[in-house]
């Protein structure tokens, strides 16, 4: 009887035990997985900073003359992208230090609420959807304003990624206008159905028996075969 229970005892103890494994590594998973996710993140906001430090490169080795005009082109760029996405009330600025060796600029999301102006930095503005936008804009103004024109394809990773629902729609019809207006083909990696719906050709990728398999849409919303 003694030995049934101490076997019974062991039992129980090695059923704890193995509960307790299933605990840890669930919970060691959820850690990897938000490590993973405060990983990508990181890399994103180290993208959007690069392309902030570019831009700010261009007004340092610019002249007077040159940085107002490109202040002009990147603020109109990218303001008519936030109106074509958010609405006429928001507008983007940015501000030039008056320094003539190595002046360097602020950027701005400029925003009327109740009467009042509201100036917020980009990572600051209305979450991420903004600062997807305006990085978007930037890189295609960054494209167009710099010269000699850098020529070839506008190539996008995931545009719009964070970009609600009810902003994805216009956000397709302002990458049409870009491809319209500055002869540029747009080639863009996406998970979103109304992107690819927009295009003019969508490839599909489908990971089978380990192996990708690329196939193309026969068919898309916008009519096109």
């Amino acid at each position: 009887m003694e030995t049934i229970e101490r076997f019974e005892r062991m039992d129980q103890k090695l059923k704890q035990a193995r509960d307790e494994w299933t605990r840890r590594r669930t919970t060691r998973d959820l850690l990897i997985e938000d490590l993973k996710e405060l990983q990508h993140k990181a890399n994103e906001m180290q993208q959007q900073q690069e392309l902030f430090d570019k831009v700010r490169l261009l007004f340092q080795k610019s002249g007077e003359y040159a940085r107002k005009q490109a202040k002009a082109q990147l603020e109109t760029l990218v303001t008519n992208a936030l109106q074509y996405v958010f609405g006429s009330s928001f507008r983007f600025e940015i501000d030039l230090s008056p320094a003539e060796k190595n002046p360097t600029a602020e950027f701005y999301v400029v925003t009327e609420w109740n009467g009042e102006i509201i100036r917020t930095k980009p990572q600051d503005a209305r979450g991420g959807g903004v600062v997807d936008i305006i990085s978007l804009a930037l890189r295609i103004a960054f494209l167009e304003t710099v010269r000699p024109r850098l020529e070839g394809p506008i190539l996008l990773d995931e545009p719009g990624k964070h970009v609600s629902e009810d902003y994805i729609l216009p956000m397709t019809q302002f990458l049409q206008s870009v491809h319209e207006t500055f002869e540029r083909q747009i080639l863009f990696v996406t998970h979103n159905a109304h992107l690819t719906e927009s295009a003019d050709q969508a490839f599909f990728v489908r990971l089978k028996d380990g192996k990708s398999e690329v196939h193309l849409s026969r068919r898309l919303d916008n009519g096109i075969s």
